[in-house]
């Protein structure tokens, strides 16, 4: 098995660092479980153009293959982003943290021990549906791999067609993702940085109610809800993106 789609129109999957390196505000942006960068880079275009430093990292197993990929445990994503983090934190006076799906958890983790101030996590699940959570550890031994049909969720159909990921799910991975769930619910109190939550209400892989949730456990006295009624789960691609850049540069940029 191979990594990202050769299939697929080329798009720029590498790691960014755009923006001045100094820059008074800093921002880390972190992609999705089996994706890569480009699924935040606009996110990370648009801070740069308002004058953040804006560094997406692939997460680790994510530039190999998934059966690399479903070696590694959810600890391996953590302490990978840990230190980007504190890398950030040495070189800017305020550090924000944009995430999307998996980097949303890995976003409100960080927030819950280490010194954020600033955060924005879209399409992030706290729960997988259904009886998922239930099954994938007993599946993942005699099905280690599911196909993704139909593609990314994305709603807008060209930027689905050129959205770079593997083909397959690596349920190993999928389990070690339900595991960062667990504590990140547990967590979620301990997350006092403000807050932006946006979600696709056309999002099939995590449920709007997710967005709620997490809204209503925090205990950030900023909070903001952002429903983007024409997109998927991979918002900042999708039709839902520019206004979701927008959104991302108004609520960072107040913290300045």
């Amino acid at each position: 098995m191979s990594g990202p789609d050769a299939t697929a129109p080329q798009v720029d999957v590498a790691p960014f660092d755009l923006g001045e390196p100094d820059a008074a505000l800093g921002a880390l942006c972190l992609h999705g479980l089996t994706g890569t960068p480009y699924e935040v880079r606009p996110l990370g275009e648009a801070l740069a153009r308002a004058g953040v430093r804006a560094v997406g990292p692939t997460l680790p197993g994510h530039d190999a293959t998934p059966a690399e990929l479903a070696k590694l445990r959810y600890t391996a994503w953590l302490e990978a982003v840990r230190g980007e983090l504190r890398g950030l934190r040495r070189q800017h006076e305020r550090v924000l943290v944009v995430g999307l799906s998996l980097g949303g958890l890995l976003g409100l983790m960080l927030a819950a021990e280490e010194p954020v101030d600033g955060l924005v996590v879209v399409g992030t699940p706290l729960r997988l549906p259904g009886p998922a959570r239930w099954l994938v550890p007993m599946l993942k031994y005699p099905m280690p791999y599911l196909r993704k049909r139909g593609g990314s969720d994305v709603q807008d159909e060209a930027a689905r067609r050129r959205h770079p990921s593997y083909p397959v799910m690596p349920l190993a991975s999928v389990h070690q993702l339900i595991r960062l769930q667990v504590r990140v619910r547990q967590a979620l109190p301990r997350v006092t940085a403000p807050l932006l939550v946006a979600h696709g209400l056309h999002d099939r892989t995590a449920r709007p109610e997710d967005a709620r949730t997490i809204l209503g456990a925090v205990g950030s006295p900023v909070r903001e809800l952002l429903w983007l009624e024409d997109s998927g789960h991979v918002v900042p691609v999708d039709f839902g993106g520019p206004r979701l850049a927008e959104a991302v540069v108004a609520h960072l940029s107040r913290l300045a």
